[in-house]
């Protein structure tokens, strides 16, 4: 860190002014230098909501529900090992994105572009590229429509609007959305485990444990060109995939986390006017006193069990109950493995519904068909306003000009513009794009997961002071899933020419 120059020493008789001492800054690549700050206490370790319910909210979506579920409907709950390697890579990936984050105020994105704006300017493409389509929002007008009638597309066209009109009427967009999600998220962790209970057995959760822990089990049918694209985009879905984890850098700044309690929250466009002026750059603190130093390890420990018990632990929760509910479900439908390998899509949630039913009647079956709405209701209000929330910060900072406008202003530009977009495909095009633009968008979603583990070595071993730099033992987890993610995506190319689908 720079230290202030030492004023030279008067001469005798002169009328000296003493110059007011030299900002203390921290350098951090070619971007400007991050002023030192106080770094504010850490909250309670122990704590029940926070900034994690994002990424809950948007990892417990069509992964967990269906895309796992049907794999164990295939090749057993010994398949699940691979889950839990995805969903533990996740949450230390969390730690080495809430490192940066709390250290300086800044998202990834901005450590990106201190390294090297083009990668930037990467994310921000593919952004728009994978996170435009109104998918899980569709996904849930169907269950919706298979529960009351209603025509998908006309829920989800209002599904849409309603989306909008919510964030740009709340006066801080962060705390409306950590209260509608953790209630959400309430529902569907008591709401599945009750009804895994009801249709499962203890030795339905005895084999969904114990198949977490056969690791290396691939039968022959899962290394084929049908089925082992799938497991590769399932392992990228265990948990929040593609850059919902860097969007959990932005949240993590607007709940005020570390160094983030001196960035202004991002209003809803009712209340732009209330915005303070967003500053050009990040802090830092002094990491050369033992003070700050002590503040910061409990940082570390508040979100350290954000990412232990709320995010694996609710994570793991969810999906331990519909592993149970697809064993249920094989129980009820025995054809179902058949009409899966036949390319039955639907055959899971089908069998699972059905389960439902047969344990409770058709009430608790139309209750299946609610929880897979309310996931797309969950993934829908977390990944617009992460959408939003990344582009609009990125541009702010880093198109010329941009600064002319509140970050509210853009925030509710992207905000409008996504859902604008997806009312045109919803009602004029296919509602998850082409076939073919869906391979590469799949394709993209899991690179950028390889990819980001890349930039997290760089902008946390780089960008940051040793003192807070990540040890050994984390650089090299980050640096397996980055040959995790690619790794298998380039198998998957090169041994059956395909992407994950």
């Amino acid at each position: 860190m720079d230290t202030p120059n030492s004023p030279a020493e008067p001469r005798s008789g002169a009328d000296v002014t003493t110059p007011p001492p030299e900002e203390r800054v921290w350098r951090a690549g070619r971007l400007e230098a991050m002023p030192i700050r106080k770094l504010p206490d850490a909250p309670p370790s122990i704590h029940i909501l926070g900034p994690t319910v994002f990424l809950v909210a948007l990892g417990v979506g069509m992964g967990e529900s269906y895309m796992w579920p049907r794999l164990v409907l295939l090749f057993g709950p010994e398949i699940r090992w691979l889950f839990l390697i995805g969903v533990t890579l996740q949450a230390v990936v969390m730690l080495e994105m809430a490192r940066y984050a709390m250290a300086t105020g800044e998202s990834i994105f901005f450590g990106a572009a201190r390294v090297f704006k083009p990668i930037m300017w990467f994310f921000f493409t593919v952004a728009i590229l994978v996170y435009i389509w109104p998918g899980h929002l569709s996904a849930g007008a169907a269950a919706l429509e298979e529960l009351t009638g209603i025509p998908w597309t006309v829920s989800a066209c209002v599904g849409l609007i309603l989306v909008g009109v919510v964030f740009s009427l709340a006066k801080v967009i962060y705390n409306l959305l950590e209260n509608v999600l953790s209630l959400l998220i309430g529902l569907l962790v008591v709401g599945t485990a009750v009804v895994a209970s009801m249709v499962g057995t203890w030795a339905d959760v005895v084999s969904t444990i114990t198949g977490m822990f056969h690791f290396g089990y691939l039968p022959p049918e899962a290394l084929s060109a049908a089925w082992f694209p799938i497991i590769v985009g399932s392992i990228a879905f265990a948990g929040p995939s593609g850059m919902q984890q860097m969007w959990y850098t932005l949240h993590l700044r607007d709940s005020g986390a570390g160094m983030g309690a001196h960035i202004p929250r991002i209003r809803g466009l009712r209340h732009a006017g209330e915005e303070e002026a967003m500053p050009a750059r990040g802090f830092m603190f002094d990491t050369a006193d033992p003070d700050e130093m002590a503040k910061w390890r409990g940082w570390r420990r508040w979100v350290t069990f954000d990412a232990l018990l709320l995010f694996w632990g609710v994570t793991m929760l969810v999906t331990v109950s519909f592993t149970v509910l697809a064993q249920a479900a094989s129980r009820e439908s025995p054809n179902v493995k058949s009409l899966l390998e036949a390319g039955e899509r639907e055959a899971a949630l089908n069998a699972m519904s059905e389960s439902f039913a047969a344990a409770g009647g058709p009430v608790l079956g139309g209750l299946f068909l609610g929880f897979i709405a309310l996931i797309g209701l969950n993934a829908t209000l977390g990944l617009f306003d992460s959408f939003s929330r990344g582009q609009a910060d990125m541009t702010y900072h880093f198109v010329p000009g941009a600064k002319r406008f509140r970050m509210s202003h853009l925030y509710a530009g992207f905000l409008w513009g996504v859902i604008a977009f997806g009312i045109v495909i919803l009602l004029f095009g296919p509602a998850d794009g082409p076939g073919a633009i869906l391979d590469i968008l799949a394709f993209l979603s899991t690179f950028a997961m390889g990819a980001y583990c890349v930039v997290l070595l760089l902008v946390n071993n780089r960008m940051l002071p040793k003192p807070i730099r990540p040890k050994l033992l984390t650089n090299l987890i980050i640096g397996f899933g980055a040959v995790f993610y690619l790794g298998m995506l380039l198998y998957s190319l090169l041994r059956f020419g395909v992407v994950v689908s």
